[in-house]
């Protein structure tokens, strides 16, 4: 039997060195089997386990500012199915690698752009960050309780969820259509955009009056008593999402909630005084007490496990959820295939390491790569 090697084995995807989303998306592929070259701006021979986006990856060091070294990013697209890049607006162009460049050499090409805000609009050309382009789309709005500032939900709803994702999901799209025209085209992803269309189910629900423009007081907020998390006796976390009339009777039932306030679940006007009395009882047990009681059940409980927790728990070791290499601790590639079973991601190399060995294959001689390099070409 043959070992798989992914699903997305034999795409090749050029990377433009960047922060956040765009390497994100790299790593998505290619923990999914792609070989993705990592375009970096210098050689660093330190090792770098703990750079996660770059598990699986190849990396090439190359002076973006040196005629040269462009020509080097424009052969690469010539052997590329997608280049994706995370620059403001216009650099790209500039540098002389935007999309008509590359498209020139490759009409196959997938042209990935990554910012927050979008390539055009009043703010296009703005600096900015996952806490503005989430504040821009509404979802900032919502996250935190009635009586503080929005809170920031890490990074993950603007960069990862917003912009690494759909840039994916853009990137796949485009490649099935390119098999059916022989064309490429650039995809544009605003981190804004992104976030909003995560927001869909909120704006549907507040088109139809079921959701206040307010945070903290509805449904999925932690406005509800039977939907939030509460804290214990021994100063940690559990999570109840009991949101089904039959899950709520069993959250009931095993925290003895018997008391006829109970019985309107869905009374909003009851909402913060059970969540006070919710408290109260949840302070009466250690975390561990309420896990002996609840988890495993259909209450939809869990305990709010820290990042050195949850790769522990026996849930996500069954699952192998996550794994250890070169001693760092990280997340397994997901989702999970029944037959195109991807391989565990190599190691991340150090920036630059297959920068002759990547030249070689497009056809540079030993000699010009030495001379590339004495010229400061090669970083």
């Amino acid at each position: 039997m043959s070992v798989s090697k992914g699903p997305l084995h034999g795409l090749r995807v050029v990377e433009i060195e960047g922060l956040g989303p765009a390497p994100f998306c790299g790593m998505m592929l290619a923990d999914m089997g792609a070989e993705v070259i990592s375009v970096t701006r210098k050689t660093n021979t330190q090792p770098r386990p703990d750079a996660i986006s770059e598990r699986g990856k190849r990396s090439i060091a190359v002076n973006l500012k040196s005629p040269e070294g462009v020509e080097i990013i424009l052969k690469l697209c010539e052997t590329a199915d997608v280049l994706i890049e995370g620059f403001r607006p216009g650099v790209a162009e500039r540098l002389g690698i935007g999309p008509e460049a590359c498209l020139t050499r490759n009409e196959k090409l997938i042209y990935g752009r990554m910012t927050g805000w979008g390539q055009d609009g009043p703010m296009a050309h703005a600096a900015g960050h996952d806490l503005n382009y989430i504040a821009l789309s509404g979802a900032l709005h919502g996250m935190g309780r009635p009586d503080l500032p929005p809170k920031p939900p890490l990074n993950l709803v603007g960069d990862f969820g917003g912009g690494g994702m759909f840039l994916a999901f853009g990137i796949m799209c485009a490649i099935f259509e390119a098999g059916r025209s022989g064309k490429g085209q650039v995809i544009d992803v605003s981190m804004v955009e992104g976030s909003a269309s995560l927001m869909h189910m909120m704006y549907a629900w507040l088109a139809a009056g079921n959701w206040q423009d307010k945070r903290g007081v509805n449904l999925l907020d932690g406005g509800a008593h039977f939907y939030d998390s509460y804290e214990t006796q021994d100063n940690r976390y559990i999570t109840l999402g009991a949101l089904e009339p039959q899950f709520y009777q069993l959250m009931r039932e095993k925290m003895a909630l018997d008391s006829p306030e109970y019985d309107d679940q869905n009374n909003i006007q009851n909402w913060p005084e059970l969540k006070i009395k919710i408290a109260n009882i949840v302070k009466t047990k250690t975390r561990e007490q309420w896990c002996e009681l609840l988890e495993g059940s259909d209450v939809c409980f869990a305990p709010v496990l820290s990042m050195l927790e949850a790769p522990m728990h026996p849930h996500n070791q069954f699952r192998k959820s996550f794994y250890t290499s070169d001693g760092v601790v990280q997340p397994s590639p997901a989702p999970k295939f029944s037959r195109s079973v991807p391989p565990q991601p190599e190691s991340p190399c150090f920036a630059g390491e297959d920068t002759e060995a990547l030249l070689l294959t497009l056809g540079y001689p030993a000699e010009d790569i030495a001379a590339l390099r004495e010229q400061g070409v090669l970083t």
